[in-house]
This record gives C-alpha cells, structure tokens and sequence, in this order.
C-alpha cells in the first residue's frame, strides 16, 4: 500500500450541506481513508492508497457531485 495525500481547490460549493456532500462522496471511493473538505478556503484533502484509486477517479467523483475543481492543482505528498 502507498498511501498519498493529495488537496486541491473545489468550485461551486455554496453551503456546509455542499461542503458535506464532497467530504461523503469521496469518503465513499474504495482506496480513500481520509477526505475532509473545508468550505471557507474551498479545498478538499484526500489521503488515498494509490494502489486502489488515482487522482482521476477523485476528479471524475467531485465532477458528478455537480462540483469544479481548479484543473490539477493537486498537491501530492507521500504520507509515511
């Protein structure tokens, strides 16, 4: 297992129920241990084994949410 952490900045977010709703939806991917989602700053961290998922399926999950994201402004760093 590689367990990554990664954050980027989401779009379209309006509310605390917006905000929830990103933090659930990839909490439910297989490989994604963490995700916490802060409103005020408009960003989402994910820690996620890589071995189970990628950045694209975290995309594609935020995407059909009815979310944005700022195109790969991720920032990945190997948690040890």
């Amino acid at each position: 297992m590689s367990e990554q952490k990664a954050s980027m900045s989401i779009t379209g977010m309006t509310c605390a129920a917006c905000a929830t709703r990103v933090e659930k939806g990839l909490s439910k991917i297989d490989g994604v241990s963490d995700a916490n989602v802060n409103l005020a700053i408009e960003k989402a961290s994910v820690r996620y084994d890589d071995e189970a998922t990628n950045l694209e399926e975290i995309e594609a999950r935020i995407a059909k949410l009815g979310y944005g994201f700022v195109m790969r402004k991720w920032y990945l760093m190997l948690v040890g």
